[in-house]
C-alpha cells in the first residue's frame, strides 16, 4: 500500500508539472499571437513573421538531437530484442535436437557430426545495400559525382587527342586488346561449364544410389572422392590454365577464364559438401529414399549468385527487366570508366618507367601517384561486379537474397572489412574452410584455422593475378599475408572509434597504390626487357629490378 501511495504521488506530481509547463507554453503562444495581431493595426508585420520563423527553426534545431537520440535508443532496443529472440530460438532448437533424456555419450556423438545444411547460412529475401542507399538523395549525389568525373575523363581524352592528332580519335585499342581472342574464351567457358554440370552431379548420383546397399562403403566413398578430386584439379584446375597460357590470351580474357574456373571449382565443392552429409544421415536413419537433388536445382545453383548450395532459395515473384538492363548498362559504363582511368592516369605514368633509373624517390612518387587510379579501380570492381553484375543475374533468376556485400566502407577493423567486402566468397571460406577446419581439428585451433583461411585466400588471389598477367610477382600475397594478417589482429573488432575507420581507409589507399605501381612497373618491364631464352627462375624473378639496372 505504501508503494502504491508513492507511485500515485509521483504520478500526481508529474501531471501537475506537465500541466504547469503546458500552461506556460499556451501563455507564451497567446502573448506572441497578441503581439502579432497588434503589431500594425491589422496589417501583417513582415519583420515579425521572419523573427517568428527563425525562432521556430531554432526550436526545431534544439529538438533535433533529442529526437534522434530517442529514435536511436528505440532502434537499439528493437535490435537487442531481435537478438534475444534469435538466441531463444537457437537454444530451443538445440534443446529439441539434444533433449534432456540423451546420454552424455550420445550428446558427444551428435556434437561431433557435421552440421546439416539448414544450420549453415540462412537465405532470406533482402535488397542490396546500395539499392537502398541510392533512394537517399544525398547518396545518389555521390553517384552523380562519379558520373561527372567520367565525363571529365572522356572530355580530357578527346581534347588531348584532338590537339595531338588534329582530329577526334574514338578508337578503343586498349579494350580491343585486353578482351581479344573472345571465341577461344567462349569455347573454354562452355567446356568448363558442361563438364561441371555433368561430372560432379553424375559422380554424386552414382555414389549416393549405391552407397546404402554397398558392402564396402569406405572403399566406395574413397573411389568416388578420388575421381571428384581428379576432376577438380586436372579437369577444372589444369585444363583452363593450360589453354590461357598456350593460346596467349590477353589479360582481361584470362581473367574471365580463370575467375570462372575458380567459381566453378567452389560451386562443385559446395554441392558435394552440402549433399554428402544428407545421404549419410538418411542411410544412418535407414530411410527408404535417398535425398538426391534434381538436375534443375543443380543448374539453378550454377547460375545463382551464391557459392552455398541449397535445394531452394527465396524467390521474387517477378523479373524487372528494366532493372536488369540498368545493371548491365552500369557494368558497361564501369568498363569504359576503367578504360579512361588507365588511359589518362596509368599509361602516361608507367609507359616510360622502365627507361628511368630506379631510385627510392621515384618509387615513393610512383606509389603515391598510383593511389588515385588504384582507389577508383577498387570502387569500380566493387560497383560493377559485386553490385551490378550479381544483382543483374539475381534479378533474372528471381534470386531474392541480395546481400552480396555489407557496409564495408564503415569498417573500423580489417576483420570486419574482410567479412563485409565480399560476402559471397566470405561465406564459402567461413563454412567450408574455417568451420570445417575447426570440425576436423577442434575448436582449440581457431588461430590456425584463421591462418589457413588467409593462406588459401591469398594463394588463390596470387594465382589469379599470376596467370592473368603472365608473371609471378607476389606483391598481393605479401600484402595479404603480412600486413593483412597484422592489421587483422591489430585493427580487430574492439576498435570502434572513427579514428580506426580513418586508419583503415589510409592503409587501404596505400595498399592500392603499391599494387597498381609495382604490377604496372613489372608489366612494362616485361614488354621492354624481354629475355631470349628464359628459364623457369626467370619467370619467378621480378623483371622490373633487372630492367631498371640495365637501363
Amino acid at each position: 500500500m505504501a508503494g502504491e501511495d508513492c507511485v500515485r504521488k509521483r504520478q500526481s506530481g508529474s501531471t501537475t508539472t506537465n500541466k504547469k509547463s503546458e500552461n506556460e507554453e499556451t501563455q507564451k503562444r497567446s502573448e506572441n499571437e497578441r503581439s502579432f495581431q497588434n503589431s500594425s493595426n491589422g496589417r501583417v508585420d513582415v519583420d515579425h513573421v521572419i523573427t517568428r520563423k527563425m525562432q521556430l527553426i531554432a526550436e526545431a534545431e534544439q529538438l533535433k538531437p533529442a529526437f534522434m537520440k530517442e529514435v536511436d535508443s528505440h532502434f537499439t532496443e528493437f535490435v537487442n530484442s531481435l537478438v534475444a529472440k534469435s538466441a531463444l530460438l537457437d537454444s530451443s532448437s538445440s534443446a529439441s535436437l539434444f533433449p534432456a533424456s540423451c546420454s552424455e555419450k550420445e550428446l558427444h556423438k551428435a556434437k561431433t557430426l557435421r552440421a546439416p545444411p539448414e544450420h549453415g547460412k540462412i537465405f532470406t529475401a533482402r535488397r542490396s545495400l546500395l539499392d537502398e542507399l541510392f533512394e537517399v538523395s544525398h547518396i545518389r549525389t555521390i553517384y552523380h559525382m562519379f558520373i561527372a568525373l567520367l565525363i571529365v575523363f572522356i572530355l580530357s581524352t578527346l581534347l588531348v587527342d584532338f590537339i595531338d592528332e588534329g582530329r577526334l580519335v574514338l578508337g578503343f585499342d586498349l579494350l580491343v586488346f585486353v578482351f581479344g581472342k573472345f571465341p577461344v574464351v567462349f569455347c573454354t567457358w562452355l567446356c568448363m561449364f558442361c563438364a561441371t554440370v555433368t561430372v560432379p552431379y553424375n559422380l554424386f548420383v552414382w555414389w549416393a544410389q549405391g552407397y546404402s546397399s554397398s558392402s564396402h562403403r569406405g572403399i566406395r566413398s574413397l573411389f568416388y572422392g578420388v575421381l571428384f578430386m581428379l576432376f577438380q584439379t586436372a579437369g577444372l584446375g589444369f585444363g583452363p590454365t593450360y589453354i590461357a597460357i598456350t593460346y596467349a590470351l590477353p589479360p582481361a580474357s584470362r581473367f574471365i577464364v580463370i575467375l570462372e574456373q575458380v567459381r566453378l571449382v567452389m560451386k562443385a565443392h559446395s554441392f558435394v559438401r552440402e549433399n554428402v552429409p544428407r545421404v549419410l544421415s538418411s542411410v544412418k536413419d535407414k530411410s527408404s529414399t535417398v535425398p538426391i537433388p534434381r538436375i534443375s536445382q543443380y543448374l539453378y545453383f550454377l547460375f545463382a549468385p551464391t557459392l552455398i548450395y541449397r535445394d531452394n532459395y527465396p524467390r521474387n515473384p517477378t523479373i524487372r527487366w528494366g532493372y536488369v538492363a540498368t545493371k548491365f548498362a552500369q557494368v558497361l559504363g564501369s568498363l569504359f570508366y576503367a578504360y579512361y582511368i588507365f588511359v589518362r592516369l596509368c599509361i602516361p605514368l608507367f609507359h616510360n618507367s622502365s627507361q628511368e633509373t630506379f631510385n627510392l624517390r621515384g618509387l615513393v612518387l610512383c606509389i603515391f601517384n598510383s593511389i588515385l587510379p588504384g582507389v577508383l579501380i577498387l570502387f569500380l570492381v566493387f560497383f560493377a561486379f559485386l553490385h551490378c553484375w550479381l544483382n543483374a543475374f539475381a534479378e533474372m533468376l528471381r534470386f531474392a537474397d541480395r546481400m552480396f556485400y555489407k557496409d564495408w566502407w564503415n569498417s573500423t577493423s580489417y576483420a570486419n572489412y574482410y567479412r563485409t567486402w565480399n560476402v559471397v566468397v566470405h561465406d564459402w571460406l567461413y563454412y567450408y574452410a574455417y568451420r570445417d577446419f575447426l570440425w576436423f581439428f577442434g575448436k582449440k585451433f581457431r588461430a590456425a584455422a584463421m591462418l589457413s583461411v588467409f593462406t588459401v585466400s591469398a594463394a588463390v588471389h596470387e594465382y589469379v593475378l599470376s596467370i592473368c598477367f603472365g608473371f609471378f610477382y607476389p606483391v598481393l600475397f605479401f600484402l595479404f599475408m603480412c600486413f593483412g594478417m597484422v592489421f587483422n589482429f591489430i585493427l580487430n573488432d574492439r576498435r570502434k572509434g572513427p579514428i580506426w575507420n580513418v586508419i583503415m581507409w589510409t592503409s587501404l589507399f596505400l595498399g592500392q597504390g603499391v599494387i597498381i605501381c609495382l604490377y604496372s612497373q613489372e608489366w612494362y618491364a616485361r614488354q621492354y626487357c624481354p629475355m631470349e631464352d628464359p628459364t623457369f627462375l626467370d619467370y619467378l624473378k621480378p623483371r622490373s629490378w633487372s630492367c631498371h639496372m640495365k637501363m
